[in-house]
């Protein structure tokens, strides 16, 4: 391996010469308490900026073995880590001169959720940073002196503040390894209590702004109805009182802007662990709910949709339904039965963002269209069938039709953003206002289906043109494989860029890798989601893993999968 003074040698060698050959840096260099890697080097000032990484012996950090031992608490450890790099690296960031993106240096930021990043990786032995650096340059022309102040002067006082333990607040990290095993202890008692979710008492719900995922100040403090209360003890914090949502049909009611939906939405969150200060950091939900609503022109292949739909005039085959531009009712169906593909066991959803005449129809239209002329069964008389057969939760926000509340086993009503039982007093009401059949509902069963992936024409012409495929990220809810746009705008679960990153680096090793003509979508998916969760997203570069990739549930693969128009 090379030494730091032979990398400043080199560097001056080419100094002022064209900027390309800053490639001839690329390699590791062993400096005094780290090794330096140039992973890949920028060919332009005004290109995507280098990658870089630096490796450490883990014992050398002085940070406790201890909170390693368990993954949960190793992912609470590398992003704790990642926001104290980002902070030292943005304080030298444009420190040094230059055209484009000269003296960038810049890792993952982290938001309100924890999850596991390749901006930092900790081994058996090692732990491992990656961030970006823009190359200094004069106009086109290489600038070594930019360089060596940004690698042998700025870096090693980021790497020696942000990453070794003598300079941290002990305290500081004790308490973030503390309250992600907290949070690890909530996710057993779900499922030992056969709760869905759990929301503690003193919990910040609203959020800033609609663009901004920190705490509502000056907010209501939620505080659960008596009925609902459960005490969990938790090995640090020990007692936390909150609701507990029991397993089954949950509906969550309450009159317009008094809280339904924030509540929907911190449920939603709630499969993700949160940081301190967030105001949902014992705010848990099951780590398999799936946000689902109606999306209007989505692309839908192959999936059996009859639990919901049936008996269409053109007499197409709903048991294996595909279109190019679903209807609201159409898209929501085949949410559902893809969600169900997913392992998911608690569905979320929001009436407001639901297909009407999917969710229900009420007495008076069943009078006027009868059931021979429907082919939509609403999921209004399938969701107590879903608990009961399949296991499957519902969490429901209704704020119009009460004929929901004949279907729930909880009712929760927001009041001003605090919620109330009100079960037993709606449950005496619906005796007084009974549904009205609508007639015999065909037979429940749950949908199957055995989806081949295929190269989609037009990528398959590419790869015979000897052309690498690219995955081209467009913001949150996009990115494009060659000319194949993914549009993931209402996967409303994902929380950050580097997971759409993530989703269309995993869509690739898919296809490149999994799809030969006779593994199903939920095999090629299964593979993925193994590999994401043994070997993290290294586990998908063929060379040396670079900062900007985030970890993604086995529900996002299905959907990001579902989506491409293959």
């Amino acid at each position: 391996m090379k030494q730091a003074m032979d990398l400043k040698k080199q560097l001056y060698a080419i100094d002022g010469k064209s900027y390309a050959l800053y490639k001839e840096l690329r390699g590791r260099y062993q400096f005094d308490q780290y090794v330096l890697a140039l992973d890949r080097i920028q060919g332009d000032p005004f290109a995507p900026p280098s990658a870089l990484s630096v490796r450490i012996p883990f014992k050398d950090t002085g940070i406790p073995r201890s909170y390693t031992e368990k993954k949960y608490t190793r992912i609470a450890l590398q992003d704790f880590l990642t926001r104290r790099l980002a902070a030292q690296l943005e304080n030298f960031t444009f420190q040094t001169s230059g055209s484009g993106k000269s003296g960038l240096l810049t890792t993952s930021r982290c938001g309100q959720t924890v999850l596991e990043r390749t901006a930092c990786q900790i081994t058996e032995d090692s732990l491992i940073v990656r961030f970006h650096a823009g190359f200094p340059a004069n106009g086109r022309r290489i600038h070594a002196a930019g360089l060596e102040k940004m690698l042998f002067s700025f870096l090693p006082v980021c790497m020696e503040k942000a990453l070794f333990y003598s300079n941290m607040d002990g305290r500081e990290l004790e308490a973030v390894i503390f309250l992600a095993e907290d949070q690890h202890a909530i996710r057993r008692e779900l499922k030992k209590r056969n709760l869905a979710a759990f929301v503690a008492d003193g919990s910040v719900l609203p959020r800033e702004s609609g663009i901004s995922d920190r705490p509502m100040k000056d907010s209501v403090a939620f505080s659960a109805p008596d009925r609902l209360r459960v005490t969990i003890r938790l090995p640090h914090r020990g007692e936390v009182s909150g609701m507990g949502i029991p397993c089954g049909i949950t509906l969550i009611a309450g009159g317009g802007y008094h809280g339904k939906s924030t509540l929907l939405n911190a449920l939603e969150q709630g499969v993700y662990n949160h940081i301190a200060g967030d105001g949902r950091e014992y705010v848990v939900t099951d780590d398999s709910a799936v946000k689902l609503r109606a999306e209007d022109g989505r692309f839908v292949k192959d999936v059996d949709i009859s639990l919901f739909i049936n008996d269409l005039p053109n007499g197409k085959d709903t048991g294996c339904f595909s279109t190019l531009d679903a209807s609201g009712s159409t898209s929501q169906a085949a949410g559902i039965a893809e969600s169900i593909e997913a392992g998911s066991r608690l569905f979320l959803i929001d009436e407001d963002t639901s297909a009407t005449n999917f969710m229900v129809r009420d007495a008076f239209m069943q009078e006027v269209i009868s059931r021979s002329k429907e082919p939509i069964t609403p999921f209004l008389e399938r969701a107590g069938q879903l608990y009961e057969q399949a296991g499957i939760s519902t969490i429901l926000v209704a704020g119009s039709s009460g004929a929901f509340f004949h279907i729930a086993d909880t009712i929760i009503q927001m009041d001003c953003y605090r919620p109330a039982d009100i079960t037993e007093k709606v449950k005496k009401l619906c005796e007084k206002h009974p549904l009205s059949s609508g007639g015999t509902i065909p037979l429940f069963a749950l949908p199957r289906s055995r989806r081949i992936m295929s190269w989609p024409r037009r990528l398959e012409q590419e790869k015979k043109k000897h052309k690498p495929l690219k995955v081209r990220l467009h913001d949150k809810d996009s990115f494009s494989i060659g000319k194949e746009t993914v549009d993931l705008r209402y996967v409303e679960q994902l929380t950050d860029v580097e997971q759409t990153q993530s989703l269309g680096r995993l869509l690739l090793y898919g296809l490149e890798q999994l799809t030969d003509g006779r593994r199903t979508l939920p095999q090629i998916a299964d593979q993925l989601d193994e590999l994401v969760r043994g070997q993290g997203m290294e586990g998908f570069f063929s060379g040396s893993p670079v900062c900007g990739f985030a970890a993604v549930r086995r529900q996002e693969i299905f959907a990001c999968l579902n989506r491409f128009r293959r």
